[in-house]
């Protein structure tokens, strides 16, 4: 029996370490997947990134050219609404004062 015992007793040791060791490798592959997850999405947030500053600049780029319409018709609205203003006082000056 006392060989038995201690056959099992010297095997323990060998066993938890063992165990230890399978553990650490699952743990060590899943952490080494959402790594590489991460990555790849940290990739794809960057190519986003980079493809929206791409449309802002244009985007800036067709608005900046479209200004100068803007500047003409805001231009026009001021001059006829002056206009319309200068008619306006005309009429009143032509009612009869009582």
């Amino acid at each position: 029996m006392e060989v038995i015992s201690s056959g099992v007793m010297g095997m323990a040791p060998l066993v938890m370490s063992l165990l230890v060791v399978v553990v650490g490798l699952v743990l060590w592959f899943f952490v080494r997947r959402a790594s590489a997850r991460s990555n790849e999405q940290i990739e794809l947030l960057e190519a986003l990134l980079d493809q929206q500053k791409r449309q802002t600049a244009l985007l800036r780029r067709l608005c900046e050219a479209n200004e100068p319409e803007k500047e003409a018709s805001a231009e026009q609205d001021a001059s006829a609404q002056a206009a319309q203003e200068d008619e306006d006082d005309g009429f009143i000056r032509l009612v009869a004062e009582r």
